[in-house]
């Protein structure tokens, strides 16, 4: 299986755990709020699905995504503004709806994400990118709010190294969080040495970089997605620019947002909730 098929086969697997989480829910626990401030659960599978629906277009229909990055704009906080709004329309829907259109949508993206040329370039909304990185794009997303909706609901998740996509991403976007915060990254590379959910060492960039990041690997994730604080994940810094990097990772563009309170999580679940297993 070449990377491209692994990226997106793992996006499908992945998604199908968050499917999991929300598909037994009554129509009131979709009302349940998740730690992103106005969100409820319904917010959260909403914003994946319209995710879903823009990346499989990109995949799919590469002109008619360039027509409708043309109408968003490309403006600070355009982008974040028409995700905003295309979010009513899917909370508006009744959850049976919204269960049913998320999975159109991702079903629809991982379709057309796969049949994408794996040496071509996808358009997307600020440079054009390989599919497998779309991929890799789009299991950041589940991976991130797919978090959101398990700690609403007390769940504890269960990774497997699938996650090394997640890992790679974050290493390639190791500058969003500089420019987000208007400042220009280091021209110095890093050195990433994670710990996978199996045991196995994940490495990236030069071995004998001065600046490096050691530590757990999902906490890494955790990290750049802003789901959990600095202070309460096991990662290490080595150097001043790795040390300033872990205050302000992100791996998406935009406002870095308020992320999470030190301690505001306890063995994985939000402390306000008793812990309980997923549903499957």
């Amino acid at each position: 299986m070449d990377e491209l098929q692994q990226a997106v086969s793992a996006l499908a697997v992945d998604a199908a755990e968050v499917d999991r989480l929300v598909a037994g829910l009554s129509p009131e626990e979709w009302s349940t709020p998740t730690p992103a401030p106005g969100w409820s659960i319904a917010h959260q599978i909403g914003h994946l699905a319209f995710v879903c629906r823009i990346a499989g277009v990109a995949a799919a229909q590469p002109e008619a995504f360039t027509a409708l990055v043309s109408r968003i704009g490309s403006g600070p906080g355009a982008f974040d503004a028409a995700v905003n709004g295309a979010l009513g329309e899917y909370v508006a829907l009744d959850p049976a709806a919204l269960l049913e259109r998320w999975r159109a949508e991702r079903d629809a993206a991982v379709a057309a994400l796969a049949a994408a040329p794996a040496d071509g370039l996808v358009p997307w909304l600020v440079n054009p990118l390989p599919p497998a990185v779309l991929a890799r794009a789009g299991m950041l997303e589940v991976f991130a709010h797919g978090q959101d909706v398990a700690d609403a609901l007390g769940v504890q998740r269960t990774h497997t190294d699938r996650l090394r996509h997640v890992v790679a991403f974050a290493v390639r976007t190791r500058d969003f969080g500089y420019l987000s915060r208007g400042l220009t990254p280091p021209a110095e590379e890093f050195r990433f040495e994670l710990v996978g959910p199996s045991g196995a060492t994940w490495e990236f960039g030069p071995a004998d970089a001065a600046q490096r990041v050691t530590g757990d690997a999902v906490d890494l994730c955790l990290l750049v997605s802003r789901r959990r604080h600095r202070a309460d994940l096991q990662l290490t810094a080595v150097g001043e620019l790795a040390e300033q990097w872990l205050e302000l990772a992100q791996a998406y563009r935009g406002p870095a947002g308020p992320g999470r309170a030190p301690g505001q999580f306890v063995d994985g679940a939000s402390v306000p909730g008793e812990a309980r297993p997923a549903r499957v």
